[in-house]
């Protein structure tokens, strides 16, 4: 009869280098190509911060800092002030997400929380389409369809509030038109909600089972469920794909460029027409041959990179200090 050898307790089972040494070949350069991708996406973004600040010099050295600031554009005096462009893409994007957030967030709720799995599943495909659509189709649409159509609309709107404080300010004037700051953040609202709730619905999808399960259990209704379960953990990831349908918004081209107006000024008439950089870039960039006029549009373009960064960078932070709350949680 054999004897049983028993296991020394003391001593550890297998090899005891780690195993980090022993790693598959196929791992280590799984590693080194995921190391390189991410290397070369911030080469790519230091050389476009580059290449445009050095294609925007004169504009920089010319104006200076005060040609952001300065509402004054006119190439034919070789004035080239960029406030009026960059207030246009702020409150047209601002516009945007008043009205896409309850909504998106409204929808990534009553998919993941209310409408069952088999009916959801039909809906889930109808957003993702409507998030490939071409934003020139979105622009032809606006401009042929939807300016019309709003035109009256803002001139009963602007004749009703007329004296009215704040509301005269906002939507009042005499020189409503249909394509407006408004128009362009309404259509920008309309094809950034897809994105933004795609993004929130996978969030929501990863709460817990046994959270919302402990909640009923407690005698929470389905609203207090959401409020005191759902969200708390959610939290961070809606903010991070509300930004992160801000910074798709300030970027858009050819649909803003049809439909805001191509006015730069700056006006707290939502109703009235307006501008944006990227727009601006678009529309004027064929013309520019050279000089001061092609290193504005440049810097512009450089502007609105440092807008996005700005926007992306402020994203990831909420999320990761939604994730540190969390797990400190």
């Amino acid at each position: 009869m054999r004897a049983v050898t028993q296991a020394d307790p003391a001593k550890s089972a297998g090899s005891a280098g780690p195993l980090a040494h022993r790693r598959p070949l196929g791992d280590r350069g799984f590693q080194l190509l995921a190391l390189v991708a991410g290397l070369l996406v911030l080469i790519i973004l230091v050389l476009i911060a580059v290449t445009t600040a050095q294609q925007s010099t004169t504009w920089f050295t010319t104006a200076g800092f005060k040609g952001i600031f300065s509402t004054d554009w006119d190439p034919g005096a070789s004035k080239f002030g960029a406030m009026a462009f960059v207030y246009g893409t702020v409150i047209s994007s601002v516009i945007a997400l008043i009205i896409a957030v309850p909504v998106s967030v409204g929808l990534a709720l009553l998919l993941t929380e209310v409408v069952p799995r088999r009916w959801a599943r039909p809906i889930v495909y109808v957003i993702d389409l409507l998030a490939v659509v071409p934003s020139v189709v979105w622009g032809l649409w606006g401009i042929l369809v939807f300016v019309p159509w709003l035109q009256p609309i803002y001139v009963s709107i602007a004749s009703g509030v007329n004296g009215v404080p704040v509301l005269d300010t906002l939507f009042g004037g005499h020189n409503v038109q249909g394509a407006a700051f408004f128009t362009a953040g309404v259509i920008l609202a309309v094809m950034i909600t897809p994105i933004i709730t795609s993004l929130s619905r996978e969030v929501i999808a990863t709460v817990p089972a046994i959270d919302r399960e402990g909640a009923y259990a407690l005698g929470a209704t389905r609203w207090e469920m959401i409020r005191g379960a759902v969200w708390p953990h959610s939290q961070g990831g809606v903010v991070g794909a509300v930004l992160v349908g801000l910074g798709r918004a300030m970027g858009e081209t050819i649909a803003v460029a049809l439909v805001i107006g191509g006015s730069p000024e700056v006006t707290g008439h939502l109703f009235y027409p307006g501008h944006s950089v990227a727009a601006v870039i678009a529309l004027e960039f064929g013309e520019a041959t050279g000089g001061e006029f092609r290193a504005a549009l440049i810097g512009l373009g450089l502007v609105l990179f440092v807008l996005t960064i700005i926007v992306n960078l402020a994203a990831r932070a909420i999320v990761e200090r939604s994730a540190r709350r969390m797990r400190g949680a």
